[in-house]
């Protein structure tokens, strides 16, 4: 495997972050749901990383990108919907798809459940998963997420629901 570094999500990353989004824009929504067109753009990113950064400093969100030896980003991995007095947040990541198949999704998914654990002190975490995307379904389980059913207020077509106790 290729060395690489996840680091928290800087207002200064607005240009590889644009980049790594459109480059990797049909692949993203060919595997999760699209973003709107607005998003890919310069001002799109910035708001973007603006309202992150913001949860951020609330203790809602806690969003990270992955980097290659060279700087480029080639993933992102977020813990999102934190909450403390519940013990829970949910995790959502996106890998290049130039970087797939190269344990990077593990490997951020293993660096969220210890930022779970460690910074936030959560207990349990949830991921989303469309039926079809087999390889996040595969990484989720080699975490030792689980499979479980959607519970009354989640809707989520061709999708299910994974869930880990930590």
């Amino acid at each position: 495997m290729k060395p690489f570094r996840i680091r928290e999500l800087e207002m200064t990353d607005v240009q590889a972050l644009l980049a790594f989004e459109i480059h990797n824009r049909e692949w993203f929504e060919s595997q999760i749901d699209a973003r709107a067109p607005a998003f890919y753009s310069w001002a799109g990113v910035t708001d973007h990383i603006e309202s992150y950064l913001a949860d951020f400093a609330k203790g809602a969100w806690h969003p990270f990108v992955i980097e290659d030896s060279s700087g480029r980003i080639v993933g992102r991995a977020n813990l999102k919907g934190i909450h403390s007095p519940h013990g829970c947040a949910e995790v959502g990541y996106r890998i290049d798809q130039r970087a797939c198949g190269q344990g990077l999704a593990t490997q951020a998914l293993k660096h969220l459940i210890q930022a779970a654990r460690m910074r936030w002190g959560l207990t349990g975490l949830v991921a989303y998963v469309y039926e079809n995307n087999v390889g996040s379904r595969k990484v989720l389980e080699r975490c030792g997420f689980v499979p479980g059913a959607l519970s009354g207020g989640e809707d989520i077509e061709g999708g299910c629901r994974f869930t880990l106790s930590i």
